[in-house]
């Protein structure tokens, strides 16, 4: 009886210690479905159609910087970009407060991914 405790009990664990894991959407990877083309986005026909992802250009000057978190001062806006993406394609030259920036990306969930910073 012991070891049909333990046995549950170690079932348990396993199960929640993956469910979050089901859980989460797979991440969106922008390189595997289209790229930029004379600054527009031209899909490659590879992914699905993603309503959640809209793919633009925000360009501003950086104001602050916070680990992968860039902040970008526009005319009327301050936008808040996430580069990882950029970083890890090592596609953000040097992200410095001051420098006027083009970020390639996409908006998803109110918040902009630069894939690409120049």
């Amino acid at each position: 009886m012991k070891y049909c405790y333990a046995a549950v009990v170690t079932l348990m664990a396993l199960f929640f210690s993956f469910a979050p894991a089901f859980a989460d959407e797979a991440p969106y990877i922008d390189g595997v479905c289209g790229n930029w083309v004379d600054d527009e986005w031209v899909p490659n026909g590879k992914c699905p159609d993603i309503a959640a992802v809209k793919h633009d250009t925000v360009t501003g000057t950086i104001t602050s910087v916070k680990g992968h978190l860039v902040t970008a001062q526009q005319a009327t806006r301050t936008v808040v970009i996430n580069d990882q993406p950029a970083l890890d394609s090592k596609q953000t030259g040097k992200v410095a407060v001051g420098r006027m920036i083009v970020a390639y990306g996409y908006w998803r969930d109110n918040n902009f991914y630069a894939t690409a910073i120049y």
